[in-house]
């Protein structure tokens, strides 16, 4: 295995790593050891990790971290507003500060909305619920207001905007805004090298399903419940996901178990092709990502891409 000496690694032209992959691809534990090599502080970049209570269905793995330092994690309470402009007006200061540390930021995750975000230095603005535009938008169709979102920015690079009504609808939100308030802060500099962890399609499926059991065996159906209970209404929890979706279904009786979980592990699958089809877009779009083959050590394999950019 390639070794790296953490004390040269100022000598290393990046100032972000990056580390992306579908779901259930391992990201975490690469991401804790390389950390432990680099230096590095791990920055996550998943959209429900940040909320306090959504454990288990997030896959947040706290007791994998161990003495690393995170960020963006458990930030908000389920129901408070957290968005992307939210994510990357979060993000840059905690960038800068562990730079100024003298450490490595390292951002984990599979949620391309934020990860591209920040790799494309976008600058956002922020868009607050709006009670009144939303009063209006509640009587047009789920078609009436995607002609709308569409209307307003022709162009969607996320697909779920026009699939899912709520998001619909916080789309179009995000639109009206973007004249009205000042945007978020450019990163000057960026010059992150990024990493996506992959598998074949056969083994990551398996993985996904083992994961999904292992999750329910854990408690996820119970986390689900109790968020429920803290007051979480069951129209939020389906907004949070897959997981947090269909185990409300279940509890409130639309779903019986067996259904649940294979309603529940063919929409994971899914997403896992959404998000390979996400980090292509990236890539056409000009972000060069090295691919590591989760089965034959990624951190290996990492390291000996990292090295070659310390000797240089």
């Amino acid at each position: 295995m390639t070794t790296f000496n953490n004390t040269s690694h100022k000598s290393i032209p990046i100032n972000l790593f990056v580390i992306l992959g579908a779901t259930a691809s391992g990201k975490t534990s690469l991401a804790v050891n390389a950390a432990r090599l680099l230096q590095a502080e791990i920055i996550s970049a998943d959209s429900r990790q940040v909320y306090r209570g959504m454990d288990i269905g997030s896959g947040k793995d706290l007791e994998e971290y161990a003495e690393i330092s995170y960020h963006m994690i458990d930030i908000a309470d389920p129901g408070e507003q957290f968005d992307l402009f939210t994510f990357q007006q979060r993000f840059v200061p905690i960038f800068h500060a562990i730079n100024n540390r003298g450490n490595l930021p390292l951002m984990c995750g599979g949620s391309g909305m934020y990860l591209d975000s920040v790799l494309r230095n976008e600058q956002l603005v922020n868009a607050p619920p709006d009670p009144q535009l939303r009063a209006k938008l509640e009587p047009l169709t789920t078609s009436e207001l995607q002609s709308y979102l569409l209307e307003l920015e022709p162009s969607q690079h996320n697909r779920t905007n026009l699939d899912e009504r709520e998001r619909t609808i916080r789309a179009i939100e995000i639109a009206k805004a973007r004249a009205n308030h000042p945007p978020t802060e450019l990163i000057t500099g960026l010059k992150p090298l990024i990493f996506g962890l992959r598998w074949p399609r056969t083994v990551l499926r398996t993985r996904i399903t083992q994961r999904l059991h292992e999750r329910l065996q854990q408690g996820m159906i119970e986390e689900v419940e109790q968020l429920h209970l803290q007051g979480v209404s069951w129209q939020q929890l389906e907004f949070y996901g897959l997981e947090y979706r269909f185990i409300a279904q279940y509890l409130q009786q639309q779903l019986n178990r067996n259904d649940m979980i294979q309603k529940l592990g063919s929409a994971i699958h899914q997403f896992a092709k959404r998000q390979d089809t996400w980090f292509r877009r990236m890539e056409k779009h000009g972000c060069h990502i090295n691919w590591l083959e989760g089965g034959n050590d990624p951190l290996a394999q990492m390291m000996t891409i990292i090295a070659k950019y310390s000797s240089k």
